[in-house]
């Protein structure tokens, strides 16, 4: 495919999102609340597409399905696994965080710990750690994307074109109108993925196999060893332990929980997003099958879905880059928000309490632009194994969920052992990370040690330190609100 059709197509894209952008942008109030939750006034099905846009990125049509391609059967059971601890964790927490969001007028899923433990440096080291964590994240959708134009083209356009093409898309629409802009293209991009996926695979179901029942049984017969779970058990736990936990420790999307307007909004936000989540897992896993049979033998598997895409018609080709560059741009642009916010709420605030929220949006503004430029540059590294590579973001996040669901469900829980639990927690998965596999104790993955070790030292560390003054009442008194709307 020419390198100018590809551009062509990344541009008309682009214009439509910041169409989308501008018209957000009509009708946006001022102040912190407006700018990072769209006034926390979002409906059940925006709510829906934007959680969904921005966590199923370029890791699902790039990643998973490289995923796939290399190991078979056992990538869908590793996202399948994601999505049903999601949907649960939905279930429980959703409605905790919104009534607590609301009722506090909290913006970050940090700013909550910190007001749930009565201490703004376990608010500042949740947002340090996320900061860590996810620019590597970030970059991921970077990657999925220069991987694709470069892919498709031949090169003819150079990875980073689609690296920064991205950075400029995603920046633009979440510097212009905040939550709103990224929300309302978070919806055109969440359908667009979802309709171009399943074009596509009716399309390679019979122009290559004759139908789903011939797909079916050339994987049966040609690549039976796919449908063969080879997957160890430190491998598995490894990679979907830190995506179970996904909907609570990773900012841009556990921030998504303030913004419905109503909790009834949120049950149709949880609704929208477990049928999209479970058509998009199972469309990228045929993805993955199939380019096994089409374009086997490929060295890199995250190449998979550039080479298969190549051997599909070009209008179809570029329909289903678009639905990739739509996914990614809307990951990026969500996380940015959400880092821009924590930056300002709590880690500035920390330095400067007394800000204006107009010189907060500001900050704001110009920290997305210094995290781009931080992401673009981790891009530049090109690593391979895209699944692998998140499922480490999420691995060093997995650190902060003692201290979250402590934070609901144990009055006993305390500042000091959310702050040496994350900490220490933090350390060892990061050196682990950064070590190597020959340093995993036992062969079992840094998730695993560094999730345990936090544990330990939160259970610990609370039962020989003085809990907040009003944990009790904290406790109590969700409770009882969830109980009189029957949500317990």
């Amino acid at each position: 495919m020419s390198g100018a059709t590809v551009l062509a197509a990344m541009g008309i894209w682009t214009l439509i999102a910041l169409a989308v952008a501008l018209a957000a942008r009509r009708g946006m109030g001022e102040g912190a609340n407006e700018f990072f939750l769209g006034g926390r006034r979002l409906g059940g099905f925006l709510s829906g597409m934007t959680y969904a846009a921005t966590t199923y990125s370029a890791f699902m049509l790039v990643g998973l399905v490289g995923l796939t391609y290399r190991t078979g059967v056992g990538a869908l059971g590793f996202e399948m696994t994601y999505l049903i601890f999601t949907v649960l964790f939905l279930l429980v927490f959703g409605p905790r965080f919104w009534l607590v969001g609301k009722r506090q007028g909290q913006i970050t899923p940090p700013e909550l710990l910190g007001s749930r433990y009565e201490n703004k440096w376990v608010a500042l080291t949740a947002a340090v750690i996320s900061f860590v964590m996810l620019i590597p994240y970030s970059a991921v959708q970077m990657i999925g994307a220069g991987l694709l134009v470069s892919g498709l083209t031949g090169g003819q356009v150079p990875f980073m074109v689609g690296v920064v093409v991205m950075a400029l898309l995603s920046g633009f629409t979440a510097i212009w109108a905040g939550m709103r802009s990224v929300a309302w293209t978070d919806a055109v991009q969440a359908i667009t993925m979802i309709v171009t996926s399943i074009v596509a695979v009716l399309f390679i179901f019979w122009r290559f196999f004759g139908g789903p029942a011939g797909f079916a049984e050339s994987i049966t017969t040609q690549s039976p060893e796919l449908l063969e779970f080879t997957w160890s058990p430190a491998l598995f736990v490894g990679l979907s332990l830190p995506w179970a936990f996904f909907a609570l420790t990773n900012p841009q999307v556990s921030q998504r929980l303030f913004v419905p307007a109503k909790l009834s909004s949120m049950r149709k936000m949880i609704m929208y997003f477990a049928v999209f989540g479970f058509i998009y897992t199972i469309i990228s896993t045929i993805f993955g099958f199939a380019a096994t049979d089409i374009v086997p033998g490929l060295e890199n598997p995250d190449n998979a879905m550039p080479a298969l895409l190549s051997q599909l018609p070009i209008a179809l080709s570029l329909i289903i880059f678009v639905g990739i560059f739509a996914a990614g741009s809307s990951t990026l642009g969500s996380i940015i928000l959400s880092l821009s916010s924590l930056f300002t709420r709590d880690v500035v605030r920390v330095v400067k309490p007394g800000i204006s929220e107009r010189a907060e949006r500001r900050l704001a503004q110009i920290a997305m632009v210094v995290l781009l430029a931080l992401c673009v540059g981790f891009a530049s590294l090109r690593l391979n194994l895209i699944a692998v590579l998140s499922s480490m973001a999420s691995g060093g996040l997995l650190v902060m969920a003692p201290a979250i669901v402590g934070a609901f469900f144990w009055k006993r829980g305390t500042a000091a052992a959310a702050l040496v639990s994350m900490i220490a927690g933090a350390i060892v998965t990061g050196t682990m990370y950064i070590l190597g596999p020959s340093f995993y104790p036992l062969g079992w993955w840094p998730s695993v040690w560094g999730g345990g070790l936090t544990t330990v030292l939160f259970v610990v560390v609370s039962l020989f330190t003085r809990q907040p003054a009003s944990a009790v009442a904290f406790v109590d008194e969700l409770n009882k609100e969830l109980a009189e709307r029957h949500l317990t």
